[in-house]
Parts: structure tokens; C-alpha cells; sequence
């Protein structure tokens, strides 16, 4: 895992919060996520499990969908994925199988998280493929947002 000040990946990572925020203005959990290739955006999403009534529908899962569209191949070697929030054990799955090369994200998820805070699964060895990760990219945002939402959701 590599930490870094995210000066560079903050840009993209402000697009991810543009997305959380759909998410949060449609009363689903604010998690937003783009997917990068070759610097450009090829791929948004946000979380709609409820609205879409679909429980894969996290901002992940859409974005990888979205990018796979726009660049007509189920493969996106290469790419980047920035994400609000760490991914769980579902969306780290997608992220091997769509071969996404680097994973960024804001906050961690203490519960959820499958990349680091609750399991590592991006680590495995019997994985095929390698996903590099940075993490805390506008952490501090990225947790207000949740936190924000669920305080809103308690009140």
C-alpha cells in the first residue's frame, strides 16, 4: 500500500466526491468513484443499490460498468480507480477481474473495507493479477461526507 499526500490524484479525487454527492442527494450512502485511463475519465458512478434495487450497484461496481462501455472492452488494464471510500470484498473482486492497475481512495471503511481495514484481499496470492493502492486521498473529506450522512440519518 502506498500512502501519499494525493497532490496529484486530489483532482480525480474530487470528481469521486461529485459522484458521492449524487449518491448522498438520491438518500443512498454518498460513495462516489471514476474510473481513469490514460488520464481520462472513461468511467463514473456512485452508490444505487436502493434506488436501482440492485445490490451490486455500488459506486464501484457502476463506475467499472460505465468504463467498460465507453472503452468497449471488459478488460481495463491499466486503468485507475478513484473511489471515496475503501472498497469492499465485492468491489475489490471486480476491480482484480476488470484488472484495474491502481486503486485510490479517500477513507477507509473499518467494517467493510476489504483492502485494508477488515481483510486485505488485494494482497492474496492466489490472485492473478496485482492491484497497486493508494490511500488517503482526501481522507478528511471523504470521511466528513460519510460521517455527515450518517449523523443526518441518526438525527
Amino acid at each position: 500500500m502506498t500512502l501519499t499526500d494525493g497532490a496529484a490524484d486530489e483532482p480525480l479525487m474530487r470528481e469521486a466526491i461529485v459522484q458521492a454527492n449524487l449518491a448522498r442527494d438520491r438518500d443512498e450512502v454518498p460513495v462516489g468513484a471514476v474510473v481513469v485511463l490514460d488520464g481520462v475519465i472513461v468511467g463514473r458512478g456512485f452508490n444505487q443499490p436502493i434506488s436501482a434495487n440492485d445490490p451490486t450497484a455500488h459506486a464501484e461496481v457502476v463506475a467499472l460498468r460505465d468504463a467498460a462501455t465507453t472503452v468497449a472492452n471488459y478488460r481495463l488494464s491499466g486503468a485507475e480507480l478513484f473511489v471515496t471510500v475503501e472498497p469492499c470484498l465485492m468491489c475489490a473482486g471486480a476491480l482484480v477481474h476488470a484488472r484495474i492497475g491502481r486503486l485510490v481512495y479517500g477513507t477507509p471503511e473499518p467494517r467493510a473495507g476489504a483492502v485494508r481495514s477488515a481483510m486485505a484481499v488485494l494482497d492474496d496470492p492466489a490472485l492473478n493479477h496485482r492491484v497497486e493502492v493508494v490511500a488517503g486521498v482526501l481522507e478528511q473529506e471523504c470521511r466528513q461526507l460519510m460521517q455527515a450522512f450518517f449523523t443526518g440519518r441518526r438525527a
